[in-house]
Order: C-alpha cells, then structure tokens, then sequence
C-alpha cells in the first residue's frame, strides 16, 4: 500500500503504475465516490462508461412506449382533422 500527502491545495499525487492500469491521462475526470470511512476514485474513461452502457437493460421498453405514444397521438391529429 502506498500513502501519500495531501498538498495544501488539495491535491494528490496518482502513482504512474496505478494511472497506466486505469487509463487516466491529463483530463481525465476523475468520480469520488463517499462511502462513510471510504473514498473510492473510479476515472470516467471511455471503458468506464462502454461498461456502464445498458446497465439497466430497458430491453427497448421506453423506445416502444414512444413509438406507441407518437402513433395515438397522430391519431388524434387525423381524426382532429377528420371532422
């Protein structure tokens, strides 16, 4: 386990081994996530989020209640104009 310093802005220093196996580079954003007596750091890159893509596995679902929704609606558009 390695420990570092905290500067007086704030800031920490990310090992080079630990940056390499994560793919953080200058910009990335890092996520600090609170868990009582634990600070997590998970870097939002773009294996990050190719991971959390369809995490929620909406099967479509919402794509379809739309396309329904958009097919009552020009329903009513055409009986509007209809009478």
């Amino acid at each position: 386990m390695d420990t570092f310093a905290v500067t007086i802005k704030g800031q920490i220093v990310i090992p080079s081994k630990i940056r390499r196996k994560h793919g953080i580079k200058k910009g990335t954003k890092i996520c600090f996530v609170d868990k009582g007596d634990e600070i997590i750091l998970k870097p939002l890159t773009k294996d990050y989020f190719e991971k959390m893509a369809g995490i929620l596995k909406s099967k479509g679902k919402l794509t379809q209640e739309l396309l329904q929704d958009r097919a009552r609606d020009k329903e009513r558009e055409d009986k509007k104009w209809q009478k």
